[in-house]
């Protein structure tokens, strides 16, 4: 069963959406109001990528999601990324989640692990004060449309002094053009807490060949002292369009890190932003992409300091093959007050083709005196000594591209903390590189 969404500035359609789904009326009022923002404000405008030309208005309808009684049941290469023996496992099927699962350990432990929609109805008080308060749905016509029309998606809450040691896991994975996907992952990790959540965003290509949208938000809350390892990988087919805005306000002593694969093979804006509110936060994050064809990839990554003592890294390598393009932001913004603030970024780009391009745009934006701040950049080809002392050991070209690229991207994946993530990048890594 599906439900038509007409189009996504429509209040009528938005809110008679959400009706039919039981969410209750503070949900539907944010649906409508956002539906309306949506036919009036612009879309983003991202350095040197004009998005306007991409196919934007491709976001589907509604697809009533069917539970599956198993994980067996799910796709091939789909279950291939469940994490063996993993007891806390979420998977979103096109518009709503279908399995979810959470060990009874954590839940005596008062943890949530539930799709954002069941966390509407169940959890309603608790997740009206986080949803939409690190992104508001009015910045622009992408988060504007994210409020009026997601679905499924994830939210975490981890009590106070609460460990969660074995990571949180969601699948969230397209197999219908048609369908509405667009996620919204809310993560609250409460004082002196720790998580790891680890997801996967895929397509899968043998069954999608029309276009879509994946307009999605991800929303992080880390509290005084708290710890959220965040990792995602993203693997869309090149029939689609990924819009992914992350954002995490980190408090007193709180940390964020960041792991990001983006290995889409669409156009491509992934922003992800670090805010550095509370004195000694810290924000450190590790973004891994590759481009292939004539796919054009809008990467920015970004911390704002305004606590004393923040601390914030940022490293990103891209590798482009191909007539692939890729702008690479890497934005630190230390604000009049943040004393004794530290941030420093390094992005680098490898292109293996001469039609390949890459910007590395460094910027630091200083607004305080007692600071130290960083920066480092590079663009280049590709050595053709390499590839040419590797061919005459016999490797194809293909396999000599393949790794040149793994030895380009292998310092930051070396350095991925959790296990899971770095099995799943390398996973997905080498399905894009096999085409």
């Amino acid at each position: 069963m599906s439900t038509q969404l007409t189009t996504p500035t429509d209040r009528n359609s938005a809110e008679a959406l959400a009706r039919s789904k039981g969410e209750p009326d503070w949900l539907v009022t944010l649906r409508g109001e956002a539906a309306e923002l949506a036919g009036e404000i612009a879309w983003p405008k991202p350095e040197k990528v004009r998005i306007e030309r991409w196919n934007l208005t491709a976001v589907g309808n509604y697809e009533t999601p069917v539970a599956v009684a198993s994980v067996d049941e799910l796709p091939e290469n789909v279950r291939e990324l469940v994490s063996e023996g993993t007891e806390n496992l979420l998977i979103q099927r096109n518009s709503g989640v279908v399995w979810s699962q959470l060990s009874a350990e954590l839940s005596n432990k008062g943890v949530i692990f539930t799709d954002l929609e069941t966390a509407c109805k169940e959890h309603g008080d608790l997740v009206q004060q986080y949803l939409f308060q690190a992104i508001k749905k009015d910045e622009d016509k992408l988060t504007a449309l994210n409020a009026a029309i997601w679905n499924g998606g994830v939210f975490v809450y981890v009590p106070k002094n609460v460990e969660v040691e074995l990571p949180l896991q969601a699948i969230l994975y397209n197999d219908n053009a048609e369908a509405t996907f667009a996620p919204h992952i809310v993560i609250v990790a409460d004082t002196n807490s720790r998580v790891t959540y680890v997801d996967c965003v895929v397509t899968d290509k043998t069954a999608i060949a029309g276009p879509f949208v994946q307009p999605s938000i991800v929303e992080v809350f880390v509290k005084p002292g708290a710890l959220v390892r965040f990792g995602s990988v993203h693997s869309m087919s090149d029939a689609g369009v990924d819009m992914t805005i992350r954002r995490a306000i980190i408090e007193n002593d709180g940390r964020i890190e960041w792991i990001i694969g983006d290995l889409n093979d669409g156009n491509t804006l992934s922003d992800t932003k670090s805010v550095l509110l509370g004195k000694g936060s810290t924000s450190d994050a590790k973004v891994i992409s590759v481009g292939k064809n004539s796919q054009q990839m809008s990467l920015t990554t970004q911390a704002v300091h305004f606590g004393k003592s923040s601390d914030s890294n940022m490293v990103t390598r891209a590798v482009m093959k191909d007539s692939a393009s890729a702008i690479i932001n890497g934005i630190t913004k230390i604000e009049h007050g943040a004393t004794k603030a530290n941030g420093v970024q390094t992005e680098k780009v490898l292109m293996l083709s001469p039609k390949a391009r890459g910007d590395a745009n460094p910027i630091l934006l200083i607004d305080e005196d007692d600071v130290t701040a960083g920066h480092a950049a590079s663009v280049g080809q590709v050595n053709p000594e390499q590839v040419y002392y590797l061919r005459s050991r016999g490797i194809t070209k293909q396999d000599a591209e393949r790794l040149i690229i793994h030895g380009f991207l292998a310092p930051v994946v070396s350095e991925i903390p959790v296990v899971a993530v770095r099995e799943q990048l390398q996973r997905l890594l080498e399905r894009k590189l096999e085409g």
